[in-house]
């Protein structure tokens, strides 16, 4: 059977509906993206890690916006506070019963449900692919043309 050409440009289109519809679905549950993203986190990170600047160092972000995101799920009883992390004024934060609880009504696993039937071949292409994207979209360090550093 031939194989079909397909645009980079027509996949690149379905690529930016689906990461529109999977960031959609993050709204859920009285929780935002940044939240759920939060919650998988210290689901399976290290006890060691799990503490808020690990979180933004992962997510590749500020502190300040991550440490709302960890006192938002602290005050809806998400995640709680686990002691110290030892050093400084880290705090180990663990996911309370209701983080589990919630983690059960996932968006992502709808996603996962789809990745569960493609066979081994093509989710190992997927991933190649997705890594190549990922390394495409991180910052150079340099401005874009035509733009300045504070656009």
């Amino acid at each position: 059977m031939a194989r079909q050409f397909i645009r980079s440009d027509s996949l690149a289109r379905l690529f930016e509906q689906s990461t529109r519809a999977l960031h959609s679905s993050g709204h859920s549950h009285g929780l935002f993206p940044a939240q759920w993203t939060a919650l998988r986190y210290f689901s399976t990170a290290d006890r060691a890690q799990c503490t808020a600047i690990n979180l933004a160092r992962f997510q590749g972000m500020a502190f300040g916006p991550v440490s709302r995101t960890v006192r938002t799920l602290i005050a809806k009883g998400l995640l709680r506070k686990a002691g110290s992390a030892g050093r400084g004024r880290a705090e180990l934060l663990e996911l309370s019963d209701a983080g589990r609880a919630i983690l059960e009504k996932d968006p992502l696993s709808t996603i996962v449900a789809a990745l569960d039937t493609l066979a081994d071949r093509e989710r190992e292409a997927f991933a190649v692919a997705l890594e190549q994207v990922l390394l495409a979209l991180q910052p150079s360090g340099e401005p874009e043309p035509g733009g300045t550093e504070e656009d």
